[in-house]
Order: C-alpha cells, then sequence, then structure tokens
C-alpha cells in the first residue's frame, strides 16, 4: 500500500473480534502511514430472517438495531465523530462489559456516549427508529460488495482488496501490530488469496 493509504473498516460495535481488530489496526495507524475510514455495518441486518438462530442470539441481534442505527446517522452526519464514537461506546460495551439483549437495550450506553463525544443527544432517539435504515443498509451493502456474502464483522479493505477478519482473539500493539499489517497486505495483494482459517480456541481478551 502506498503512504497515506486509506483502509476502510466496517464494523458493528456489539462484536467482541471486530472490537479487538479495530484496536489492532489503531494501534496500525501509529507505526505505519495509513488512515482508517470507519464504516457501519449490521449484524442484525446480516441476521435478518434466520429463524434458526439460537433466541438468546436473537435477542441480542433485536438490541444490536440501536447503535447501528445511531452509528449510521452519525456517519452521514458528523463521519468526522465515527471514530471516537466507536472507542467510546466499544469501551463500554466490552471493557464495562455492558453487552445488551432486546430491543432498545443499549439505550443508555448510545445516550452516554453521544454525550461524551460531544454529539447532539438528539441522534439517541434513532436507535429506535427506522429512520436512518436506508442508510445502514446502504453502508452494509457496501461491505458485502467489498468482500461478498456468507461473512461476518469485521471487513477490511487493503488495497483492493477486502477481506473478513482478521480474527483475533488479543490486541497487536506497536511494531508487531505493523508487522502483522504488511502480512495480511502482501496477501492482499495476491490476485489468487481468498482464505486462511482455523477452530477458534480461545476467548478475545481486550487487554
Amino acid at each position: 500500500m502506498k503512504v497515506e493509504d486509506t483502509v476502510q473498516f466496517w464494523f458493528d460495535v456489539s462484536c467482541p473480534f471486530c472490537w479487538i481488530t479495530s484496536r489492532w489496526i489503531k494501534e496500525v495507524q501509529d507505526v505505519r502511514n495509513i488512515k482508517v475510514d470507519f464504516i457501519p455495518m449490521s449484524l442484525s441486518v446480516l441476521n435478518e430472517g434466520r429463524d434458526e438462530l439460537p433466541e438468546d442470539y436473537k435477542e441480542k441481534m433485536k438490541a444490536n438495531w440501536g447503535p447501528a442505527r445511531v452509528f449510521a446517522a452519525v456517519k452521514t452526519n458528523y463521519p468526522e465523530k465515527i471514530d471516537q464514537l466507536y472507542t467510546t461506546m466499544g469501551n463500554k460495551v466490552h471493557i464495562g462489559q455492558r453487552v445488551a439483549s432486546g430491543y432498545g437495550g443499549y439505550d443508555a450506553v448510545i445516550k452516554e456516549s453521544l454525550e461524551e463525544v460531544g454529539l447532539p443527544a438528539s441522534l439517541a432517539e434513532v436507535a429506535n427508529t427506522e429512520e436512518y435504515d436506508y442508510k445502514l443498509r446502504k453502508y452494509h451493502r457496501g461491505a458485502m460488495k467489498a468482500v461478498g456474502n456468507d461473512v461476518g464483522t469485521p471487513v477490511i479493505s487493503l488495497g483492493k482488496t477486502a477481506f473478513f477478519g482478521p480474527v483475533l482473539t488479543r490486541i497487536p500493539t506497536k511494531e508487531e501490530a505493523g508487522e502483522l499489517f504488511d502480512a495480511a497486505v502482501r496477501l492482499a495483494q495476491y490476485p489468487h488469496f481468498f482464505e486462511l482459517k482455523r477452530s477458534r480456541t480461545e476467548k478475545p481478551e481486550f487487554d
């Protein structure tokens, strides 16, 4: 990638693996000449109509609509705040262990986060309406168009190629973060590379 290339990073704030990858890419920003464009996507949109999902997961998908809608509104109207809001809300959800279920489950987290980053409190109302669903779906389609179907979050673009992942359970830091980024970019540059995968044997840790 060239100096000051932009990495597009599609995220859903509820996903712990996405959160770890996002903290990695922010570490990369400190050691490589990249910019990161954070774009909302939605696990709720992705899982629409999947009746086979466990009931507890369905309840989490109901809760996830709220923050995803708010992020769509912020990306549309206050794009310069999207990174800060993701960091603030992600810290509450993952570090603060405030994962929610059911419609409106994230309402308190949303209101607190908007206030902390200096965004209008009225944006919290978006969480429980369909006002920004069109925008959210459009952002989400951008991820699917870039990477294809049957993936989750995050989706990141590295040059002309986008991938689901990388899925990490720890946050690489400093030069190690940069080296892993270099390796990912090199794989992305090979036009016939598509996937690396293995079974996860540990849970994510955020330290």
